[in-house]
């Protein structure tokens, strides 16, 4: 099957589409939320909503790359063996001053670190190789080894020219943006808004947190991984809390949340079974539906929709299957909306660490950890990676792509993986 084609499950009524056309169906309805400008110390992990250009050079003057003296490589060309020239110093220019001083032949300027080259001078020769003398009340600098022209100098526009692309568009500011934002004095950046996530979860058999355990009960452990997981992709979660399996209840915090948030999020209610009320609720309206299986494990249930403008991701309440089709539909959509280049995460190739026996019908997300072994990458599958288990999230930074006509997979194969945001942690 390729990615447009479709399979129908004439039983329960859904159609299901390989991911990439499913990631194609809600990616495209993402819109880009409207630009706002934030301080410039608070736009790390934001988008940038334009590209930057730069308005001078950088650097903007000929600057010294150390303390020495500030000179003209051909008053020193004939220096060596036992020659010494002693030029007379005519100025001292400190970090941040500017010499009205031009050097001339026979002269030249004590300078620092970073400061602006005098006019006239070609090379700068650093403290250590010289040495001074006061001869009738004028000072001297002895120079014993020629240098050439433009050394120990950063030329003006080294790094960037007038004009030139600082940043694109649609790049995520971290640390080194905000480096080369500051140095243009660009104190406000624009960025696009944040969107804002509803999350609630469904079931008659969710606890809160703080909630102490009852028979046949289990705490809500969904929404907050939910929560984190918006705030790590950038969005501004608004918890919703748990509902109980009935659809009128249901029914109304959807319209509730569909209406005052930009993406609603729903974990649970999304199978088959008699009490699963949102795989009913998206389907009173079927219009607008984007997508209600995708031939995927953990998580082919993932449903995603259109309500009044506004997207709607119904994810799996099992803990494995919310975690990867978080993962792989609402990372992309959140990014998207805040003008992200590149929203989907990273493919990358790594060498199987361990065997991994099981056969699918479906491409197979399995959650893994990788480790590098004598510089090259491993992808060590998770013991246990059925949809309902909760634990092995916590231990991967990445997910095996499994293809459906892999008959079981062997340690040392190559494999394709997805790189979870976060450091390697193997």
């Amino acid at each position: 099957m390729n990615g447009n084609q479709e399979s129908v499950d004439h039983k329960f009524q859904r159609r299901a589409l390989q991911v990439s056309e499913a990631q194609a169906r809600i990616t495209e309805v993402a819109n880009v939320l409207e630009f706002e400008d934030v301080p410039l110390n608070q736009s790390c992990g934001r988008y940038l909503a334009e590209r930057v250009i730069a308005p001078h050079p950088f650097p903007a003057f000929n600057r010294s790359g150390m303390d020495g003296f500030a000179l003209q490589a051909a008053d020193i060309k004939n220096c060596g063996n036992g020659n010494r020239v002693w030029l007379e110093i005519v100025d001292n220019i400190p970090c941040g001053a500017v010499s009205t001083v031009e050097i001339t032949t026979g002269t030249a300027a004590r300078i620092m670190t970073g400061a602006q080259v005098p006019e006239g001078a070609d090379t700068v020769v650093m403290l250590e190789v010289t040495e001074t003398r006061v001869t009738a009340g004028i000072t001297y600098v002895g120079i014993s080894k020629k240098q050439d022209a433009k050394r120990n100098i950063t030329p003006r526009g080294q790094e960037l020219s007038q004009g030139d692309l600082v940043l694109p568009a649609g790049g995520m500011i971290s640390a080194g943006e905000i480096a080369v934002l500051a140095a243009f004095g660009m104190d406000m950046v624009k960025v696009h808004r944040r969107p804002k996530v509803g999350i609630f979860a469904t079931g008659t058999e969710l606890l809160e947190v703080h909630e102490p355990l009852q028979p046949g009960k289990i705490r809500n452990s969904n929404s907050p991984m939910l929560e984190a997981l918006v705030r790590e992709t950038g969005g501004e979660p608004i918890m919703l809390g748990a509902i109980v399996d009935d659809l009128e209840l249901a029914r109304g915090k959807l319209k509730l949340a569909m209406e005052n948030y930009d993406f609603v999020i729903t974990t649970g209610g999304v199978s088959v079974g008699d009490y699963d009320i949102m795989g009913d609720l998206v389907r009173e309206q079927s219009g607008d539906m984007l997508f209600n299986k995708v031939t995927m494990r953990p998580g082919s249930v993932t449903t995603a929709a259109v309500r009044e403008g506004k997207l709607l991701l119904a994810l799996s309440g099992n803990p494995g299957a919310c975690f990867v089709g978080f993962q792989l539909f609402a990372r992309p959509v959140i990014g998207l909306m805040q003008g992200a280049a590149q929203p989907f995460l990273p493919e990358w190739t790594a060498t199987l660490g361990a065997d991994y026996p099981k056969v699918n019908n479906y491409t197979r997300f399995v959650r893994a950890r990788l480790e590098i072994r004598e510089g090259s990458l491993y992808a060590f599958p998770a013991t246990l990676d059925e949809s309902s288990v909760m634990v092995t999230i916590k231990d991967s930074d990445c997910l095996i792509i499994v293809p459906p006509e892999e008959r079981g997979l062997t340690a040392g194969a190559k494999v394709t993986v997805l790189k979870l945001p976060g450091e390697i942690r193997g």
